[in-house]
């Protein structure tokens, strides 16, 4: 049986984002720890011979253990479209910050990796909303900015990245 998996954005108004500014969502934690078999495979998508994704004595030695490649930090905690058991996957904080706006599409993306990640880590995210701009208009439409910032922590607690991201939430001109 199909199931429609598009995610729902949630509509209000300016002032209604503007007291969602400093909540965060809940935490959540990769299903499966990071593996050296998904950093290869990437590596080699993308053509990237970098020793530290492909030596494993290497970069044990250097890092801990094979080192994920920081394109792959998001990917590591996207929930699955279908899981067997029903449950859906769970929305993103940005898309339940109450605006005007029928899409959205990323404008900026700032990443730091205070430390690396590799193979064996367990990475948990936490979603927190930073700031939404007055309503700007753009070639694309009118609309807003809203900033989030995700902190990346493994398993031991230790903050591993920060990702500053920036989207556009408009209503395409022409668009009813």
């Amino acid at each position: 049986m199909a199931r429609d998996l598009s995610y729902q954005l949630t509509f209000g108004t300016y002032e209604d984002a503007l007291r969602m500014v400093g909540a965060t969502g809940e935490p959540r934690t990769a299903a499966t720890p990071v593996s050296g078999a998904r950093i290869q495979l990437f590596a080699a998508m993308v053509h990237d011979a970098n020793r530290s994704y492909w030596d494993a004595e290497f970069a044990r030695a250097k890092w801990g253990g094979l080192l994920a490649p920081p394109g792959l930090l998001m990917g590591w905690l996207i929930p699955p479209p279908w899981q067997p058991d029903g449950r859906p996957p769970a929305a993103s904080l940005v898309l339940r910050v109450p605006l005007p706006g029928t899409t959205f599409i990323n404008a900026a993306n700032d990443v730091e990796f205070p430390e690396p990640i590799v193979e064996g880590d367990v990475l948990t995210v936490v979603e927190e909303l930073v700031s939404v701009s007055p309503e700007k208009r753009t070639r694309l439409g009118v609309g807003h900015f809203v900033e989030t910032l995700e902190t990346y922590r493994r398993q031991d607690g230790t903050v591993v990245a920060r990702c500053r991201n920036t989207l556009f939430r408009f209503t395409p001109d022409g668009a009813t």
